[in-house]
Formats: C-alpha cells, sequence, structure tokens
C-alpha cells in the first residue's frame, strides 16, 4: 500500500505534467486564434508548474523524519511552500489584469472560432484535474495540495471566463473585439479569490488555530476503549505537513503505581497511532482521578 508521501508525489507530477502539456496547447492555440484570453490561460497554467514544482519540493522536505535540530520533524515546511503557491498565483493575476488593460486599449482581431472547442476541452480536463488532486490532498492531508488543486479549480475558471468572452466576440462581432480581454480580467480577480482560499488554512496551520473537534471526539472514542482510561481531559492537536502531534492529558485511578500510569499511556498512545497513522506522535500527561487519590 502506498504511504501519503508516495500518494502526494505521485499527483504532483500528475499536476506538472498536466500543466505543461496543457499551458504549451492554450498558448499555441491563442497566439493563432487571436485569443489574449488563451493566452493569458497559458501564462497562469505556466506559473502553475513552477508552483507545482514548489509543492513538489515541499512535501519531499516536509515528510523528512524529526533530527536533533527539528525534534518535531519538518511538517511546517509544507504551509510555508504553500505562501510561495499563493503567491504565484498573485503574480499570474496580476500579469493577466495588466496584460488584459493593456490589449483593451489595442485594437485586435476577433478570435477563432476554433479556440472556443480548445477551451471548452481544456475546462473540462482542468475541472477533473481539480477533483482528483483535491480528492488526493483529502486522502494524505496535504495543505500544499490542496492548494495544487486549487490551482486547477482557478485554472479552469480562466478558460471559463475566456470561453465567455470569445463566444461574445465570435457571435457579436464587430465592437466586441476586445471581449476575451474583459473575460481574462475578470478570471484575474477570481485568481486573487482562489488565492485567498488556499492560503487561509495554510496560516492556521502555520498559527496551530484549533480546527479539528471532529478528531478529537474520534481520539475520545478510541481513548475509552482503552482498559485502565478513566476519560481525556484535555485534547490538543496541531497538524505538521501530512501528519498529527496530539498532546492529551489521561485521567487514571489514583491509586495505581506509577508503572501501571505509565503503561496505560503507552498502550494509549499504541492504540491512537495504529487507528490513526496520521498521528506522527502522542505526548500523554497523565493524571489521578480525584476520586482514587489515596488520602
Amino acid at each position: 500500500m502506498e504511504s501519503k508521501k508516495q500518494v502526494a508525489i505521485r499527483t504532483t507530477y500528475f499536476s506538472i505534467l498536466g500543466n505543461v502539456l496543457l499551458a504549451l496547447v492554450k498558448g499555441i492555440t491563442g497566439i493563432f486564434g487571436n485569443s489574449y484570453a488563451l493566452i493569458a490561460d497559458a501564462i497562469e497554467s505556466t506559473t502553475d508548474v513552477f508552483s507545482s514544482v514548489l509543492v513538489l519540493f515541499g512535501i519531499r522536505y516536509s515528510t523528512k523524519p524529526a533530527d536533533e535540530n527539528h525534534p518535531y520533524g519538518h511538517g511546517k515546511a509544507e504551509p510555508l511552500i504553500t505562501f510561495a503557491v499563493v503567491g504565484f498565483l498573485l503574480v499570474s493575476a496580476t500579469i493577466i489584469a495588466y496584460e488584459s488593460i493593456i490589449n483593451i486599449q489595442t485594437p485586435h482581431k476577433i478570435p477563432e472560432r476554433y479556440t472556443l472547442i480548445v477551451l471548452g476541452i481544456i475546462v473540462i480536463i482542468k475541472e477533473l484535474f481539480y477533483r482528483f488532486v483535491s480528492k488526493k490532498s483529502d486522502a494524505t492531508n496535504s495543505t500544499s495540495l490542496k492548494a495544487d488543486a486549487w490551482h486547477h479549480r482557478s485554472d479552469a475558471i480562466t478558460s471559463l471566463m475566456a470561453f465567455v468572452g470569445i463566444s461574445i466576440a465570435v457571435y457579436m462581432g464587430k465592437g466586441y473585439e476586445t471581449a476575451d480581454d474583459w473575460a481574462a480580467l475578470l478570471a484575474s480577480g477570481f485568481i486573487v479569490y482562489n488565492a485567498f482560499l488556499i492560503f487561509r488554512p495554510a496560516l492556521s496551520e502555520i498559527m496551530d488555530e484549533h480546527l479539528y473537534d471532529d478528531f478529537i471526539d474520534d481520539i475520545k472514542t478510541i481513548s475509552d476503549s482503552v482498559d485502565g482510561v478513566i476519560a481525556i481531559e484535555k485534547c490538543f492537536v496541531r497538524k505538521a505537513g501530512l501528519f498529527f502531534h496530539i498532546d492529551l492529558h489521561l485521567i487514571v485511578k489514583g491509586d495505581i503505581t506509577v508503572t501501571k500510569g505509565h503503561a496505560i499511556a503507552h498502550n494509549l498512545k499504541n492504540e491512537l497511532q495504529e487507528k490513526f497513522p496520521e498521528i506522527s506522535d502522542v505526548l500523554i500527561h497523565v493524571e489521578p482521578d480525584q476520586q482514587y487519590v489515596l488520602k
């Protein structure tokens, strides 16, 4: 069975290859089909290639094991890479917006009709890419892979806007030549919005924001099944890359030995890591149940 790291890396290679091929198709079609919206789309896909390479680096680095200088591992590198991906999105949005404004002010030919066929196919492909990569990001808990998925969705939106703009230019005729440029300008706004959607969860991960109520409930349910566990008083979860670190307060009988309490804690840790392989480590503080404390 593939590890989460292997799944994430294979998915990223898929994104890189797909973006390279689509960028070439969009660029060539846009140049020969007189469509800046398609050329803008190609620019966005090109930045996607570089951002996917960053994602690949982030996944490889963030899954390195803990060492003396990084006792909690290297997982926080992944949301940092996500910030870089967001930067690529904002840069591409800025380039597309700027060039769109220039082209709106510059007379040019109406795009060729065949560009609509190419765009229609691209929209479908990119949406499929988004769903595939998004599913893999959920399976691996990868923030940067989720960012890569949203890159595909933003690309699909850009292509859809281009399709609408070119359709207006083609079917409305003279006087509507800049419709696809306006579409590209509108698409840049969607890209910025998607950048925010990617940035927000990565920021939450960096700040260790409390987002895992359901996961904590599952941890408590599993804990109740372990012999010697009376209750879980506190449970904190923080994400680091593809994995989670758990801190919890375990309540046991107050009249047992330290050795017994230590054994219960170890059994609980083993059970949690067996049931949830995404848990990298569990730090347990053992507390006595007051009604069992010896007087």
